[in-house]
């Protein structure tokens, strides 16, 4: 079993390898005045399939392998609100046969420590059969060009 990555190398913009910007809308508001924990997850769901659709060439209408979530969590720091566009910070903590599990973290504009972090892990299947498939080599190898590993 593969050792889990230590908090402290999930914190910091220098250990993502990857980034998109993203704005926070009216509705993610709740009635604390700060984004709801719940957006968080459509936010790491977000930054990692446009990582896939935009530097993999995953096709989400036609491509017979599509990736399924099957596990997630998020760590909040500190809170975002609206109106704010967000640094997301993206890489890959885990590459198997037919899963990867990615490292996400949303950073405020040029802040260096991120206001949440958290994982999650892709399984890839079969379109018409929802089962397992191994992951397709041109998304392996865009995968492969954000691989983290941790400093020694």
């Amino acid at each position: 079993m593969k050792k889990p990555i230590d908090a402290s190398l999930c914190q910091q913009r220098a250990q993502y390898l990857w980034f998109s910007p993203l704005t926070t809308r009216w509705m993610d508001n709740d009635i604390y005045g700060h984004i709801n924990n719940a957006h968080y997850y459509s936010y790491f769901d977000t930054i990692a399939n446009t990582y896939l659709i935009r530097e993999c060439g995953l096709n989400i209408q036609r491509d017979a392998v599509v990736a399924f979530v099957v596990q997630s969590q998020c760590t909040y720091l500190s809170p975002l609100v609206f109106p704010q566009t967000l640094d997301c910070g993206f890489r890959v903590n885990h590459i198997g046969n037919s899963s990867v599990t990615y490292g996400l973290a949303l950073f405020q504009q040029h802040a260096e420590k991120a206001s949440a972090y958290g994982s999650f892990t892709h399984v890839f299947v079969e379109r018409e059969s929802d089962r397992p498939h191994p992951i397709p080599d041109t998304i392996r190898q865009g995968l492969e060009r954000v691989y983290f590993t941790s400093p020694s």
